[in-house]
């Protein structure tokens, strides 16, 4: 098989080195890629990185499998323009995309489905959303209702910063996608991850994981796109998936059938554990973001079956995923200012210094001109190893992290201590 990746980014790195593996892969492609992504892919010399131009590489090159890692090539309809070519695409339809590219829409469906989620209203006027403020109490979370790459989520600890921050997402802080701002009840307890690969009617579960979004240590800071995560997470057990799937999982794929939206890809289900009941917190259409790094890493099954599976709706006739024993970790390196400003351009070192069971996953890298790798992003390196305990695979990523050097790397330090304070073995 010849399998193109879209996208350029750690995730759809760690997506190429897992499917290059599959024994019924001769050939990957990636695009737009990254330098990391160069060394294992094949970076096609395509005119732009419109899904026209994409479809058109696809249809000469004979590509028998496409697999799209970002949710925006998802939202432009990929998918639907592949599929009209008669062209294997792993990734939701334009329409099922709307699960992720609006919060409010998000929102709509669960309120209809009586999926568990926090309370919320939806404001796209300044005035009517200060008055709908007062209905809440504090903290109260402020979401940009479309894409705004895993930064237009704020939480507010009271009225005034709420009312500001609602006055600049509405005023064009992450532009048209907080043209709409859903305001959300706080919800207090333990964050977690669950993907699964769906035909639409049948799941198969990925590991769970939990990731890092606050930019500081201790979860403090401003929100990220993630700056770390780990799989699997000790407290999250078959109880609690069973009580996943019967109020969250099966009403939602019920729902979206129930609206003829054909769902066929990831669902990612961003969970809120409330004294052990969980609730929504996002869906998204597409594999998450760093929990990608650590799932591929410690995934021993083949994963190209089960995207063919959930093309030709056949999910059922798979057994369930494999995986490592132990636990998988990765570390985010990133730029100096992100996830504000940042400066492009700088040398990376140590990369060839890594342990041979450690992956490095290129989220922000480039060759110069020179043929010098150097930092392209914002995040720019997924550190990623395992061990048999959490502990153990957080100090052997650590390890590898102080290996590699580039002016202004910034990462935190504490990944993983949620389960660390869990004694998770």
């Amino acid at each position: 098989m010849k399998v193109l990746v879209v996208g350029k980014g750690a995730r759809e790195h760690a997506l190429a080195w897992k499917i290059a593996q599959s024994p019924i892969v001769e050939k990957v492609y990636a695009f737009p890629g990254n330098a990391g992504i160069s060394q294992i892919a094949n970076i096609p010399d395509i005119v732009n990185d419109s899904i026209e131009s994409l479809s058109d590489f696809a249809l000469k090159e004979n590509i028998d499998l496409t697999v799209v890692g970002p949710e925006d090539y998802l939202a432009k309809g990929i998918t639907d323009l592949f599929e009209s070519k008669g062209l294997k695409v792993f990734g939701v339809n334009k329409v099922a995309a709307t699960l992720e590219s609006s919060k409010a829409f998000a929102k709509e469906v669960m309120e209809s489905a009586n999926i568990p989620t926090a309370s919320f209203s939806t404001a796209s006027d300044y005035e009517a959303g200060k008055k709908m403020l007062k209905n809440f109490d504090f903290p109260v979370v402020l979401k940009a209702d479309g894409l705004a790459a895993g930064k237009g989520v704020i939480i507010c600890e009271n009225y005034e910063t709420a009312k500001k921050e609602l006055f600049e997402m509405l005023g064009g802080k992450f532009k048209e996608a907080g043209s709409k701002v859903v305001i959300e009840q706080f919800l207090k307890g333990e964050e977690l991850s669950l993907l699964l690969l769906t035909d639409g009617s049948n799941v198969k579960k990925l590991l769970f994981s939990q990731d890092h979004k606050a930019l500081l240590e201790e979860d403090k800071g401003p929100n990220t796109g993630g700056m770390g995560a780990y799989t699997p997470v000790s407290f999250a057990d078959d109880k609690l998936y069973e009580k996943i799937e019967s109020l969250i999982t099966v009403p939602l794929l019920r729902e979206l059938k129930k609206r003829e939206i054909d769902y066929r890809g990831v669902l990612y289900i961003g969970l809120m554990i409330v004294d052990g009941s969980p609730y929504v917190l996002e869906y998204n259409v597409r594999f998450g973001d760093p929990e990608t790094e650590p799932l591929m890493f410690m995934l021993k099954s083949d994963i190209v079956p089960y995207f063919l599976g959930c093309i030709e709706r056949s999910l059922e006739n798979l057994p369930e995923m494999s995986w490592k024993r132990g636990y998988g970790a990765t570390v985010v390196m990133a730029s100096e200012g992100y996830p504000g400003s940042y400066r492009k351009g700088i040398f990376i070192n140590g990369l060839e210094t890594v342990d041979n069971n450690c992956s490095v996953f290129h989220a922000g890298t480039v060759y110069n001109k020179n043929k010098k790798m150097v930092t392209d992003g914002g995040r720019v390196l997924m550190v990623t190893s395992s061990g048999n305990s959490i502990k153990e695979a957080i100090e052997n990523t650590y390890k590898n992290v102080h290996k590699i050097s580039f002016e202004g790397a910034y990462y935190r330090k504490d990944i993983g201590y949620r389960e660390l304070n869990r004694g998770g073995q």
